[in-house]
């Protein structure tokens, strides 16, 4: 398993950096254009918060792109902080698959 160092980079921050600063894309147009609201887009934007599924498929629409990207990007967030969390967590066994008949 391949392990990362650092942090993958938000979504938002992509959004912004690649998407919405090299369009010309403001929040609001963003917001109004997906239907989501300002506060939301500007949350997703500044890493408080993440892009959901319902999101991913607003985002791709607007900027001709697909729903994956943003739910990959997302994804990738996730699991890294799921496994930073959980670090020192371990399972009390580990249960080998069943003996095939």
């Amino acid at each position: 398993m391949l392990k990362r160092n650092r942090r993958p980079t938000p979504p938002g921050v992509i959004l912004k950096k690649y998407y919405m600063e090299r369009r010309g894309l403001t929040v609001t147009r963003l917001a109004t254009t997906t239907g989501l609201s300002r506060k939301h887009i500007s949350k997703i934007v500044n890493s408080g918060a993440g892009i959901s599924p319902e999101a991913a498929v607003r985002i791709a629409a607007v900027l001709d792109t697909t729903p994956a990207l943003w739910l990959n990007l997302q994804g990738a967030v996730d699991l890294y902080d799921a496994r930073k969390r959980l670090r020192l967590w371990r399972p009390r066994e580990i249960v080998p698959p069943a003996a095939e008949a």
